[in-house]
């Protein structure tokens, strides 16, 4: 998908920063990755409080072939068909991805920077 299609989807959230990763791109929000495009879908992202809404949506949860042939479920989640055609709903699928984003972003303490004498 193309970076100005990517940012249209996103608008009822704000402004996007796009970057490519692995293959794809990891679309942010306020510094925050919100979701990625990968293999041409857009997929949000997902927490424990905001998966059963995909679930219950009929959205599907992306997962690859780890080691041993095990899957690994990755937090990012197909968009709910309803929302494809729909901006309204569209924005609130991807304000819940942002609200993930923020809940995973406040788990994660923040990296001490290292000084020069301990270097």
């Amino acid at each position: 998908m193309n970076d100005d299609d990517i940012r249209e989807m996103f608008e009822g959230l704000g402004s996007v920063t796009i970057r490519r990763m692995f293959g794809g791109k990891g679309i942010y929000h306020a510094g925050l990755i919100v979701a990625i495009d990968f293999r041409d879908e857009i997929l949000l992202k997902a927490d424990a409080t905001s998966a059963p809404l995909f679930v219950e949506a009929g959205a599907h949860q992306w997962t690859y072939e780890g080691q041993r042939g095990r899957p690994v479920l990755m937090p990012y989640w197909s968009i709910p068909d309803e929302a494809l055609d729909d901006p309204e709903t569209l924005a609130h699928w991807v304000r819940l991805a942002f609200e993930a984003a923020l809940r995973s972003g406040a788990a994660k303490p923040p990296r001490r920077r290292k000084t020069l004498s301990e270097l």
